[in-house]
């Protein structure tokens, strides 16, 4: 019996854990992308970054990239000479895994200057809970294979119950 009521329990978690998860996945940008002539100023603005989401550069990689730099570089525009603070692949994710000031730049000549910068605070601890009505918003980002195993797996512990 303890058998069963394990895999009951599971199920449940396993269907839960999408609408639990209060990690954000961001696209800068969001549909413009990583991209001059975008104000990253704003699209940051009204967001709260925590420790765990992550950030994804969408670009065309033969006329951008993206530097994570310090707070000088950030503001002087300086590109670092070390290529391996860059990314560079068109499709780039970052995981923000600790809380704090974080810079990125486009690293291209000029870029930078033209606005192409990126400066967001990660706070540390997680997200605030999404309130009550948010529930089918979250079920939503849910993917169909979470959903789907997760049925699966309620299904199956209950059939074992039987």
């Amino acid at each position: 019996m303890a058998v069963h009521r394990s895999l009951v329990i599971f199920a449940i978690v396993a269907f839960m854990a999408p609408t639990i998860s209060l990690a954000m996945d961001y696209v800068v940008g969001d549909d413009n992308g990583w991209k001059l002539e975008v104000n990253y100023t704003d699209w940051a603005k009204d967001k709260q970054f925590y420790v765990g989401d992550t950030l994804l550069f969408k670009y065309n990689n033969a006329s951008h990239n993206v530097y994570k730099v310090t707070g000088d570089d950030f503001n002087s525009c300086n590109v670092p000479s070390n290529n391996s603070l860059g990314l560079f692949t068109g499709n780039d994710k970052i995981n923000l895994a600790a809380a704090g000031k974080k810079w990125y730049i486009c690293g291209f000549t000029g870029h930078c200057n033209q606005g192409m910068k990126l400066k967001i605070t990660v706070l540390d601890g997680a997200a605030p809970a999404p309130p009550p009505n948010a529930a089918s918003t979250l079920l939503a980002k849910a993917t169909n294979f979470q959903i789907m195993l997760g049925m699966t797996l309620s299904i199956a512990a209950a059939l074992i119950m039987v």
